[in-house]
């Protein structure tokens, strides 16, 4: 690709100092031109003078040439020209910042709401988009009146007491816009023209909408590379609206705005004191933010941001030296801007790091069929999809024509018991898994511990956690947890909850076959489950019974959704009891029933027909020492020749036995070894491989369209952990053709994102972080058995956490790019 740009030539008297850092920024920005990762002007000034102004590529997607007179669209860095005209209007006497804002609105519904709260963005109105969104045709073209108009029929409440808060919100300059019009008497794009622009005698500045009857000659579109090409990524149906945006401007427009702001030329020193100075809140501290700017802590550097369709913008004042950075960008990557001031200011940067991966099959996390393709990774991002030919300085990976998915997702996992002796996490990127989802079964590490650990001790894969009830009870409740907690031990595990939710995890687990949780009530876990709603949390849950009561177990999680309103998820669904082998179609019609009726339940599902867990959920009445009961077990509940104990710290001698082995060992009847086991392993940690469900069941458990798969799986013991994935992909997919590829892959990515709440994973698309996993759909099987249960996969060729490869032809690679996961919070910049 040409290298389009225009050179401002350097002044000769450019200091020494000053010489090495412009070497480096104009080296930077072209490679990251190069790149396809830059695309705009940049302009660097000391009083007031240009020391370095460069434009870099296309103002269109037709390859038209950027100018240094080329207009872009300053996003957010228009607030700071609406705060002018504020304050324009306020040192004329035609109104006060402490005014409510219906004084000149009077349909607006906030009379608490003042000017200076919008300035700085401490109103508390909730933001315009979706309100918009779910209130339009697709005819309209938003305007703010239409804005004004949306709020004083619809009243959201405001989100928090106006001045308690700063929270940037863009509906701020947007009624800024309509009490300039209505105190000016003109309109917006008029004052703007008479106030600001003829007297500074800019240019190339200038109001411009969706709804303008024309676009100057100089405008800048802005657009985004996707398959390698630039799409429009432009103006949208929004872009009626005026205030927090849609000021075009020249680079060499903004150095003589921000220069003016030095001179008084449109407002006195003190009035323009009031615009650099941070907002007051309610209980005395203080913001970061004045009128239209973004302050530092020392009041000497201040600067805004914009980010809106392919615009990307950034203008920086120094005023202790007297230096203007400016970088506007067209094509919707934010990377210069960063890059630049760190030079600027003599801090250690890194290049980003680009890979191509080409020749492959792609199957990209959607249950979309596969397709011919290459991916771009840029650091730890997919940046695009298509067919791409490679760029410079970019490293090229083939394929080989081999399958790329995204990195599987283990939705139920207690692989984080083993990363502290294994940190590459070898158990799951062996099988392609890039994140685990730990806290299950109700027990659960405290979200600052796993973080702090993860901090402290790097890991290959990403980790994400629920918080466990039984882990909650354990903290609130003195005493046995063989009871029901009473109002005041709820109200503290509620309180524990919700500190954990807003720490980031992703919502409530419960075990509710576990002793420590099976007294507690179903209105104990409806309460929890509502405030885990409330925070924005989801549900999941090991059900109260998988075997005699799984009809009753699987009402109970469909009543906690109905009443508190929260998606939940049936751990490891199965049928653990023979008489009821078969039944999964019943099973699966109940709940596809509740889906009918609103209530979001899913479920995960691993690939095999034996369960692992303590030997004690075999006496579904917790009565350990009957005989009867233990009889019934062995002809109902488990196969006590296939049932393996693989933990037993008790009497090793049991480990990696059958119960009927145990039984001829001790001279017993099978019941009589199984309450043999229980009375050994009382007081310790336990478990068994139990033999216990049908694959017809299982089979019709994966087809289900609203279950991911999951491992449920540690480091040892249940071949699970080292194989649930591939053994999904090879014997079910490949050899039994129970399912299409793309779909089995959708089940192990995009689905499991979805049902977990991380939807930045498990789809391979611009944006997106890179987990992938590069794999021969051909060979990819698992080799894990009961008796060899850390046998490695075979198939499973690359795979890339957050962009680094952890784990390359059979072996891990010493890369720890793990991070500990949070729950999404969907929030408008």
């Amino acid at each position: 690709m040409p290298k389009l740009l225009i050179l401002l030539l350097l002044p000769l008297t450019l200091g020494a100092q000053w010489k090495p850092k412009i070497s480096s920024i104009d080296s930077v920005l072209s490679r990251l031109y190069a790149l396809h990762l830059f695309n705009g002007n940049v302009l660097i000034a000391e009083q007031g003078k240009a020391i370095y102004q460069h434009a870099f590529g296309v103002a269109d997607t037709m390859g038209n040439p950027l100018s240094t007179v080329s207009s872009f669209n300053l996003a957010s860095v228009s607030k700071q020209f609406f705060a002018m005209m504020v304050m324009i209007l306020q040192e004329r006497g035609k109104l006060n910042y402490d005014d409510p804002a219906d004084r000149y609105l009077p349909s607006f519904p906030y009379p608490a709401v003042t000017i200076r709260h919008l300035l700085t963005h401490t109103s508390g109105v909730p933001e315009y988009f979706v309100l918009a969104e779910q209130n339009r045709t697709l005819l309209d073209t938003l305007t703010n009146a239409a804005v004004v108009r949306l709020l004083s029929v619809k009243r959201p409440p405001l989100l928090f007491p106006p001045g308690d808060r700063f929270r940037y919100c863009n509906i701020n300059y947007v009624l800024l816009e309509q009490i300039i019009e209505k105190v000016s008497g003109l309109a917006i794009a008029d004052f703007f023209k008479r106030e600001i622009v003829q007297p500074l005698r800019l240019k190339d500045t200038y109001i411009c909408t969706l709804s303008s009857t024309d676009f100057p000659a100089g405008r800048v579109y802005g657009f985004h590379y996707s398959a390698g090409r630039r799409v429009p990524d432009d103006l949208q149906w929004v872009d009626g609206i005026t205030g927090d945006g849609n000021i075009y401007a020249s680079a060499d427009d903004l150095l003589r705005w921000e220069q003016a702001l030095y001179t008084g030329k449109l407002v006195s020193a003190a009035t323009l004191q009031a615009a650099m100075s941070p907002a007051v809140l309610n209980n005395g501290t203080r913001s970061y933010y004045g009128f239209g700017w973004s302050l530092g802590e020392d009041g000497q550097e201040m600067h805004h941001t914009g980010s809106w369709a392919g615009f990307r913008t950034y203008i920086g004042r120094r005023t202790k030296t007297r230096q203007t950075i400016i970088v506007l960008e067209n094509s919707g990557l934010p990377l210069a801007a960063g890059l630049v001031n760190k030079i600027l200011s003599g801090e250690t940067y890194t290049m980003p790091v680009q890979q191509l991966i080409t020749n492959i099959t792609l199957v990209d996390g959607t249950g979309s069929v596969p397709r011919k393709s290459a991916v771009r990774i840029t650091d730890d991002r997919v940046t695009d999809v298509g067919d791409l030919s490679p760029l410079p300085f970019e490293t090229v990976t083939n394929g080989g024509g081999r399958v790329l998915a995204p990195g599987f997702i283990d939705s139920h996992s207690h692989h984080e018991r083993g990363l502290d002796n294994d940190p590459s996490a070898l158990a799951v990127t062996s099988q392609g898994v890039t994140t685990i989802i730990t806290g299950q079964d109700g027990s659960s590490l405290p979200v600052d511990t796993l973080a702090k650990k993860m901090g402290l001790h790097r890991v290959s894969v990403n980790v994400g956690t629920f918080t466990g009830h039984a882990t909650l009870r354990a903290k609130v409740m003195a005493g046995t947890l063989q009871r029901v907690a009473d109002s005041a031990e709820t109200a503290g595990m509620i309180k524990l909850l919700n500190e954990e939710i807003g720490k980031g995890s992703l919502g409530l687990s419960t075990g509710l076959e576990y002793e420590e949780a099976f007294y507690s009530t179903e209105a104990e876990i409806i309460v929890l489950a509502k405030a885990t709603a409330a925070a924005g949390g989801r549900y999941i849950s090991h059900i109260r019974s998988e075997d005699v009561n799984l009809e009753a177990a699987l009402r109970e999680i469909i009543s906690i959704g109905r009443q508190a309103h929260v998606p939940v998820q049936v751990s490891h669904i199965k049928i653990a009891m023979r008489s009821k082998w078969g039944s999964a179609p019943r099973v699966l019609a109940m709940l596809q029933q509740a889906r009918s009726e609103g209530i979001d339940i899913t479920a995960d599902c691993y690939p095999y027909t034996a369960w692992a867990s303590t030997p004690r959920v075999l006496f579904p009445k917790k009565d350990f020492t009957s005989l009867s009961s233990a009889t019934y077990a062995t002809r109902e509940l488990f196969d006590p020749a296939a049932s393996v104990i693989t933990y037993f710290p008790a009497n090793k001698n049991y480990e990696g036995k059958t119960v009927s082995a145990i039984a001829r060992m001790n001279h017993q009847t099978e019941p009589e070894a199984l309450l043999q086991v229980i009375k050994e392993s009382a007081g310790e940690n336990a478990a068994i491989a139990g033999a216990s469900m049908s694959e017809g069941d299982v089979i019709d458990f994966l087809k289900w369209g609203e279950t991911n798969l999951c491992s449920d799986g540690a480091d040892g013991g249940h071949p699970r952990g080292y194989g649930a994935f591939t053994r999904f992909l090879g014997r079910y997919v490949r050899d039994q053709h129970i399912m299409p590829l793309e779909t089995a892959v959708y089940k192990m990515t995009g689905l499991a994102a979805a049902h977990l709440g991380i939807p930045d994973r498990g789809v391979i698309a611009p944006g997106n972080f890179a987990d992938l996993v590069l794999l021969d759909a051909a060979t990819v099987t698992d080799k894990a058995t009961m008796s060899a249960p850390r046998l490695l996969s075979s198939g499973i060729i690359l795979v890339w956490v957050n962009g680094q490869i952890v784990f390359s032809d059979g072996k891990t690679t010493g890369q720890f790019p793990g991070r500990f996961l949070v729950r999404y919070v969907n929030s408008q910049p």
